[in-house]
């Protein structure tokens, strides 16, 4: 019996069936007001009423500054992990650091 308990589908449904009583339990317990305060649904913008949002951001600058941090992390991973246990491993990183250095020269180079 205690091995079934630790197989990952019956962990998984023991700990999701926990956390939902729990969930429950906790909703049951918490504070609800009898009336909604006026306006408590509408969104809030530095006190002003019926206020639109219309801002739409962009993320255009943020994208490269994500394939950096993916490229460098992941080319730090490598040089950190290879074993140099002959030429051949340690090529086949030099070649891929190489790729990412290019990546990067590229991603910069505008």
């Amino acid at each position: 019996m205690e091995k079934w308990l630790l197989l990952p589908p019956i962990a998984f449904m023991i700990v999701l069936l926990s956390v939902w009583a729990f969930a429950r339990l906790a909703s049951r317990l918490a504070f609800r007001s009898k009336k909604q305060a006026e306006g408590s649904r509408e969104s809030y913008a530095c006190g002003e009423k019926d206020y639109n949002n219309t801002a739409q951001p962009d993320y255009s600058s943020f994208f490269p500054f994500a394939f950096f941090f993916t490229l460098a992390h992941v080319a730090t991973l490598i040089m950190a992990t290879v074993p140099l246990v002959n030429l051949g491993i340690f090529v086949m990183a030099a070649f891929y650091i190489g790729g990412a250095a290019m990546g990067l020269y590229i991603l910069f180079r505008r």
